[in-house]
């Protein structure tokens, strides 16, 4: 009898060893401090305060993760690292795994609690505020995140930003816009348009500093307000990234609603995040995020874009569809 392979159950089931050492390396500052130039094994012991014992098989780890490479004796970023864990560069998405690596690391390990319980395993397991309240009572805290966000999103903002849906529209509000950077990268694309960013008054100076800092002040605003307490900013589109995922039923479906309120005849609605696959198969990423969503709020799920586009009809909107963006998001637009 031929016995089937292991691995796979074994590398799904450690999976914490290199996602671990991944996190240490970005806390370290390893990928900023070989960004620089190439360094030797004594060098990086030095500048990172790593202890022999650990330091050669904690580099060589990540050279075999594919994460650095080693030629004569000295170590540098692969062109992925380089590119998006170098904390100088705009493409840094290591933020993501920074607050992976402060939060949500220590509250995943109460996941089979979560499973029982339906309830969420972080700050408010023990009565304290919920993630939302705690992240924007922070303002470095706050910042970091929407840092992070930015870079996370940036290539599906891009793409959305690039789609031909703009060319008959004026006018767009981002709902829980974070830094701006999805008004941003649809403001460069499309000279004709202009934006409101619309979140909670904590995000409005970041916000304002990341438009002006692409010269784009002049056509993308920020309006305070809460999305559940306020009617949203009128606009020809209204765009709703990796927000919907964070709340119940009911609170997606008054949301949608909200949205279709605020766009004319013909007006249309984006939502994106990671959407899972209809047949919910293919896309682990878009599952695991909804049981991080699971650990992280007392209602949030992800869904399918069948099941959103369902929503979408429900709200009103006449016309649906979804398009894959970049890595594990995709986009369902709704047209009025």
């Amino acid at each position: 009898m031929n016995e089937p392979p292991m691995e796979h159950i074994l590398q799904i089931g450690l999976g914490f060893w290199p996602a671990k050492t991944l996190l240490s390396a970005v806390e370290l500052g390893l990928f900023t401090e070989l960004a620089k130039h190439a360094q030797s094994l004594e060098s990086l012991q030095l500048s990172l305060a790593l202890h022999p014992r650990s330091a050669r098989d904690f580099l060589d780890a990540l050279v075999a993760l594919g994460l650095l490479e080693r030629h004569d004796g000295r170590y540098s970023n692969t062109p992925a690292a380089d590119f998006y864990l170098d904390k100088a560069k705009p493409s840094y998405v290591g933020g993501v795994l920074e607050m992976a690596n402060q939060r949500l690391y220590p509250f995943w390990s109460h996941l089979t609690a979560a499973l029982q319980s339906g309830e969420p395993q972080n700050e408010a397991k023990s009565g304290g505020p919920n993630f939302f309240n705690t992240l924007y009572a922070n303002p470095e805290r706050l910042k970091g995140f929407l840092k992070a966000m930015t870079g996370l999103s940036r290539a599906a903002n891009r793409i959305i930003a690039g789609s031909s849906l703009w060319k008959n529209y004026k006018t767009v509000v981002d709902v829980g816009a974070a830094q701006g950077d999805l008004l941003v990268q649809v403001a460069l694309a499309n000279p004709h348009i202009s934006g409101i960013g619309f979140d909670l008054p904590q995000v409005g100076l970041i916000f304002e500093e990341y438009a002006a800092y692409h010269s784009l002040s002049s056509r993308v605003k920020f309006q305070p307000g809460s999305f559940f307490k306020d009617e949203l900013p009128k606009a020809d589109v209204v765009v709703m990234g990796h927000v919907l995922h964070d709340w119940n039923m009911q609170e997606k479906k008054l949301l949608l609603r909200k949205a279709f309120e605020a766009i004319p005849l013909g007006g249309a609605l984006i939502v994106y995040e990671s959407i899972i696959d209809d047949d919910r198969r293919a896309n682990a990423f878009g599952l695991l995020m909804s049981l991080n969503m699971l650990i992280e709020t007392p209602g949030g799920f992800d869904y399918t874009a069948a099941d959103c586009m369902r929503w979408m009809k429900g709200a009103g909107f006449r016309e649906t569809r979804v398009e894959r963006l970049h890595g594990p998001d995709s986009m369902v637009v709704g047209i009025k």
